[in-house]
């Protein structure tokens, strides 16, 4: 079955199930865009590996591929290691870094293998100021603005620092940002609610090819079946922070009380 939100469904954010819809997201991008700019342009994967940090409590359970305990060994001998230590040992927590990997959609003129549309879909590691993922995109988007180069953020997280912009935008959940070479330094902002479908983007090829549409709502509805979220998310319990306001909270309880009685 489909979600039973009209736009964004926000449990989608909760990170055991975004890190599999930010894997296929990319892919389901490429195989609608594929079609419609060949054989002049070829959309493809671009992956980004950076790594993201995770809080060990209980170092007993890590497995090293260097041993340094030995893991037989006898509970009297550990006793007179620790005696002769002084001063007493602290218990703490230790923070181990894993590998994260990212993917965005690059549209490229096939004959030159010229960068023409950069889309990228936003990690919460782009979003989390100080993180070296942050600085990257920062800089990679501040590089495409001194480009030739059109960029599309699509940014589907309500948590993180958002890319800034030069003035406000209106408050919103999500957002979607088209930068066209051309018509910089002005872009087009679409601020999205949850009641709002999301739009079907005109996606910018080179002058004078036009535009090809990418339906992102028709897009993240294939990968939410594709992935089975349905079966994995409980819609009783409440959204992944940030925790909502009122007006979302009652708009939220109303659709899917609609939803389970219909």
């Amino acid at each position: 079955m489909p979600s039973p939100f009209p736009g964004m469904d926000p449990y989608i954010e909760h990170p055991e199930i975004w890190s599999d819809f930010h894997q296929n997201f990319p892919v389901e991008i490429q195989a609608r865009i594929n079609p419609l700019i060949r054989p002049r342009y070829v959309a493809r994967l671009v992956p980004f590996t950076t790594y993201e940090t995770v809080e060990i409590e209980h170092p007993v359970n890590i497995r090293p591929d260097v041993g340094i305990w030995e893991q037989q060994r006898s509970s009297r001998t550990l006793r007179e290691a620790s005696a002769v230590l002084s001063p007493e040992p602290v218990m703490n927590k230790i923070e181990l870094e894993y590998p994260l990997e990212i993917a965005s959609v690059e549209i490229l003129k096939r004959a030159t293998l010229e960068l023409v549309t950069a889309i990228e879909i936003l990690s919460p590691v782009n979003k989390k100021r100080g993180h070296p993922a942050y600085n990257h995109y920062l800089k990679k988007r501040r590089d495409i603005f001194h480009s030739q180069v059109h960029l599309i953020e699509i940014d589907l997280l309500r948590a993180g620092r958002r890319p800034p912009l030069v003035e406000p935008a209106p408050l919103a959940p999500y957002y979607i940002t088209l930068s066209r070479q051309e018509m910089r330094p002005h872009v087009a902002v679409y601020p999205l609610q949850f009641q709002d479908r999301l739009p079907i983007l005109s996606i910018p090829l080179l002058k004078p090819d036009p535009d090809v549409p990418l339906d992102l709502q028709a897009t993240i509805a294939a990968v939410y079946e594709r992935g089975g979220y349905e079966d994995l998310i409980d819609y009783r319990e409440p959204p992944p922070p940030p925790a909502l306001s009122e007006q979302e909270a009652a708009w939220l309880d109303a659709l899917l009380q609609q939803k389970k009685t219909s």
